[in-house]
Order: structure tokens, then C-alpha cells, then sequence
């Protein structure tokens, strides 16, 4: 068995470092606070008689957050308050019309990030029974930066 060398791995061409061992790196877990099968009655679509109505969307978001100050003082003011966000999310897009479903999970990204100070989150937005033979069609979005 050959020892490991030092200066790192040569390729043709390269030397690639080493990895740094794993108690040298220092990684920020990032955890997830979650909202799933979020139903909000929302004027959306692009035909004249979808902007008459109110269809459903479902909503299905994963927030990027640091929970261990939550967890430590068991304190609401700590985290993530997932009903406070289903509450904002929902009333926002009741009161605003949408052609599209992709804009809808832009706008909605952007007020979750800038309101509760999210810095990654993951949405999926669908709207059920819009496409005859399948039960729900959608976008999946990701924004910010996930450590």
C-alpha cells in the first residue's frame, strides 16, 4: 500500500490538494423548516374566464434556517414561525391576481426571503386540474444560497 502524498493528487497535467480533513472544515449546517400541501384560492391563469374565478394552487416550501437557537430556548420569537409565514404567503396571494404560475412562485419567493430573512428556500406551486389527464401541473423554483 502506497502512503498518501503530501502536496496532493497528481493527474496528467495538475496537482489537485488535498482535502482538508473533516474537524478542519468548518461547515454551517443549514437546517430546513418546512410547509407542505399549503392549499390558497388565488385568481390565476390566462384566460379571461380563470381571471373571473378563484382556482386553487398548493404550495410546498422548504425554508433555509438556523433552528438551534430555537431549540435551545424553546421560544417562538427564535425561529422560523412556519404559521406566520402560511399566513402572509396566503394572504398575499389571495389579494393579488396571477397569469402565471411561475410568477406567482417568483413573488412569493421574494416576499418569504425578504420578510422572514430567509437566505435559501425551495418552492414548488401547482395547480391542480389545470391540464385534463393529470393531476397537477407546476413549478419547481429554487432561490438564495443553500450552505
Amino acid at each position: 500500500m502506497n502512503p498518501r502524498p503530501r502536496e496532493g493528487v497528481k493527474l496528467p497535467g495538475k496537482l489537485l490538494p488535498l482535502a482538508q480533513p473533516v474537524s478542519r472544515v468548518n461547515i454551517q449546517p443549514m437546517d430546513i423548516v418546512y410547509i407542505s400541501k399549503l392549499r390558497v384560492d388565488a385568481v390565476i391563469g390566462i384566460y379571461e374566464w380563470e381571471k373571473r374565478i378563484r382556482q386553487t394552487v398548493e404550495l410546498d416550501l422548504e425554508m433555509g434556517a438556523d433552528i438551534a437557537r430555537a431549540a435551545a430556548s424553546d421560544r417562538i420569537e427564535d425561529t422560523l414561525n412556519y404559521k406566520a409565514v402560511a399566513q402572509r404567503v396566503g394572504g398575499f396571494i389571495r389579494d393579488n391576481p396571477f397569469e402565471l404560475v411561475e410568477t406567482l412562485a417568483e413573488r412569493v419567493a421574494e416576499l418569504i426571503r425578504t420578510e422572514f430573512n430567509v437566505p435559501w428556500l425551495r418552492l414548488r406551486v401547482s395547480k391542480p386540474g389545470a391540464v385534463k389527464g393529470a393531476r397537477d401541473v407546476g413549478v419547481i423554483i429554487e432561490r438564495g444560497e443553500r450552505k
